[in-house]
């Protein structure tokens, strides 16, 4: 008897540890991903289990929520920057309810690589879900806007603005005026290469986390606007 072997290379599944204390959803969740494509190597209903499980799988991706248990309040986000922390190669959703500021700014600072939060509540379809995750698991990102929106509110109460340099200041105005690097670098008489170490320098001032650069231009021309418009105001 002969067999006929599968056809073209095996593509290894993303391996995922979940921790989400509802065990509706946390068994919808695993059906979910399991049907997607991806491989739940653990499940856990707390944070402890959760970070036992990740340190004992070393999956490739993480999901959690944000309130579990004991005390239902940041139990689950302070465990992913835990595994942030620890497995910097892990891949970081958060699922939740809830937006927690300092927390979400602290996911979302110091490295690009695949993170995301979204909000339970707004995510309407289970394609656009499962394309959130595999965006994140190969190392882009996903945030709800409303996740942007309200760190966007607590970056405006700091004024950042004030620490740019003259330079910085007329970088960002011509990214406001929506100049390519190039343009910018042709409008200032400087390289390219200037030009792109100002862009960074603004982002890290503007306390901009590393979300992919389209994306950070444009809160960093909002803020500039927001900025313009308060100058403005008599």
């Amino acid at each position: 008897m002969t067999t006929t072997p599968p056809e073209g290379p095996q593509v290894p599944r993303t391996r995922v540890v979940l921790a989400e204390d509802s065990v509706l959803l946390r068994e919808g969740l695993v059906r979910v991903l399991e049907s997607s494509g991806f491989e739940v190597v653990a499940a856990a209903g707390d944070a402890e289990g959760f970070l036992a499980a990740v340190s004992a799988e070393r999956p490739d991706m993480v999901l959690t929520d944000v309130r579990m248990p004991p005390t239902f309040t940041d139990e689950g986000v302070r465990a992913a920057l835990v595994v942030r922390e620890q497995f910097p190669d892990v891949a970081v959703m958060v699922l939740s309810q809830y937006v927690e500021e300092n927390y979400a700014s602290e996911l979302l600072a110091g490295r690009a690589k695949g993170v995301g939060y979204l909000l339970k509540d707004r995510v309407a379809d289970v394609g656009d879900f499962v394309e959130a995750m595999q965006r994140v698991a190969g190392g882009g990102t996903a945030l709800d806007p409303e996740v942007v929106a309200q760190l966007f509110a607590r970056a405006r109460r700091a004024d950042p603005l004030s620490t740019l340099t003259p330079r910085e200041h007329d970088v960002l105005q011509l990214m406001a005026e929506g100049r390519s690097n190039s343009g910018i670098a042709a409008a200032l008489f400087v390289t390219e290469g200037a030009v792109e170490k100002h862009v960074s320098n603004l982002f890290t001032k503007l306390d901009l986390a590393p979300t992919g650069d389209d994306h950070r231009r444009v809160l960093a021309v909002l803020r500039y606007l927001d900025h313009a418009e308060r100058e403005d105001q008599p």
